[in-house]
This record gives structure tokens, sequence and C-alpha cells, in this order.
């Protein structure tokens, strides 16, 4: 394998960084993750396939938002969500996924990537290996195809 990590870390530092500091909000915070999830990629670049390094990256990057948020933040009770006046929240909450697994599978990963995961056109392109644009028009058709199956289920 010809792949290098300090080529990959000078190629891609500034898009993960930056995907980090889009979802922290907080440029040190950002830097150390970052850094983390280089360090994870060391550790991981034997296993590594050779697919797409920006999409291996970022995904290792979610990962490692996804565990600093789970060790850092400690989950506190919700009332009862009648008390909070959220049981129609929960059922447009069930029918969105109930309408997302109905979608094609193609669509219903781009629209989780963009709208769940947080990823933005650009990273969904560079993970898919499409461009921008083609990922746009896929987004908005994946958007209507949804509104329209949510339209006739309620």
């Amino acid at each position: 394998m010809g792949t290098r990590i300090e080529d990959l870390y000078r190629e891609h530092w500034p898009l993960v960084c930056g995907y980090l500091l889009r979802r922290t909000r907080d440029p040190h915070l950002a830097e150390d993750l970052a850094q983390e999830t280089f360090v994870r990629a060391t550790r991981a670049l034997l296993g590594w396939r050779g697919e797409s390094p920006v999409a291996w990256l970022l995904s290792i990057a979610r990962n490692v938002l996804a565990d600093h948020f789970r060790r850092g933040h400690a989950e506190l009770p919700l009332p009862d969500a009648e008390a909070l006046g959220v049981p129609e929240l929960v059922t447009d909450a069930v029918a969105v996924r109930d309408v997302l697994g109905r979608l094609p599978d193609p669509q219903r990963r781009l629209l989780t990537l963009v709208y769940f995961d947080g990823f933005s056109l650009v990273e969904v392109a560079a993970m898919t290996g499409r461009s921008t644009s083609s990922i746009k028009t896929a987004v908005w058709r994946a958007r209507a195809a949804f509104a329209e199956m949510y339209g006739a289920s309620r």
C-alpha cells in the first residue's frame, strides 16, 4: 500500500478539522478531535481497504465526535412527554422514520448523511466520488420523494 498517513494528514487535515469545527463550534476542541481522528486512522491504516480516503477519515471523525459527546455529557432524565406537550412530535418522528424506511436505499442514505449525520453536500460528494452538483440534485429528488410519501401517509 503506497498511502502514508503523513500524506493523508497533509491532504485532508483542513477537511477533517473543518468538519469537526462546524459541529463543535470550538476551534480548540475541533483540533483536539481532529488529532484523535488521525491517531485512530494511523492505528487502522493497515485495515483500510483503499476506498475513498475522505469517506474513511470523515467516518472516523464522526465516530471520534460521537465518542467525545458520549463521554462528556451525562443524560438528564426528561419529564413525562405529555407534561412537555410533545406527543405530536413523537408521532411525527415515528412517521418520518417510517417514510425513510420505505425510500429506496440510495435516497435514504443521502437524506441520512445530510440531515441526520450533518454532512455537507461537498462532504457527501467526496465520500461518494460524485460531483457536488449531482449530489445536490440527488438530495433534491430524495427530498421530493420523501415529501410525497410523507404527505400521502398523513
